[in-house]
């Protein structure tokens, strides 16, 4: 398995430029002044309105709030490779529930996951690469409706969140856009 670690530099595809030779980061820069001038503060505050927060994979397919027909304001987004419970979202979980006011929690997986055809090895891959074993787990899985089962079991446990009662797994079709719940007892 190659990571994209390994690719040299000189070979690796590039993002295209948006135009005169500027980097996606300048256009998406450029779009941010284009929003920044009609923005209007809306009020908020960092509470979500619906108390929900949504735990998600970092997959470019999937758009949470148009899926799930949220609006801004509506819910704390935590978004990671494999929409993962790791000790990072736990951590921002508990900030979410203990000092923002979430009571319930989503998680959604999705079909077609890179992490379904990622193993441990990617870690000592890097490893052998860089000279230096990343700290944290690839995560990697071979079935999503275990691993959002997995996701539930570690919020539904975890001892800093105090609000478990509504915690709820769904996988995301990338080709339907229709949410499967899973059944945390199957």
């Amino acid at each position: 398995m190659t990571t994209s670690a390994s690719v040299p530099a000189a070979s690796a595809p590039q993002p295209p430029a948006a135009g005169g030779g500027r980097s996606v980061t300048d256009r998406l820069v450029e779009s941010n002044r284009a929003y920044a001038s009609k923005f209007a503060d809306p009020g908020m505050d960092a509470r979500p309105v619906l108390h929900v927060a949504v735990v998600a994979c970092m997959d470019a397919r999937l758009d949470l709030h148009a899926a799930l027909g949220l609006e801004l304001g509506d819910c704390h987004t935590i978004r990671n490779a494999g929409g993962v419970v790791t000790d990072d979202t736990i951590r921002s979980l508990t900030i979410s529930q203990r000092a923002l006011g979430t009571r319930a929690v989503i998680l959604i997986h999705h079909t077609g996951c890179g992490l379904e055809s990622l193993t441990e090895d990617f870690r000592h891959e890097l490893e052998d690469e860089v000279g230096q074993r990343p700290a944290w787990a690839v995560e990697a899985f071979r079935d999503v409706d275990q691993d959002v089962r997995q996701s539930m079991q570690r919020v539904r446990t975890n001892p800093f969140l105090p609000h478990k009662d509504d915690v709820r797994g769904f996988v995301f079709d990338v080709h339907t856009g229709l949410l499967r719940e899973i059944d945390p007892t199957s």
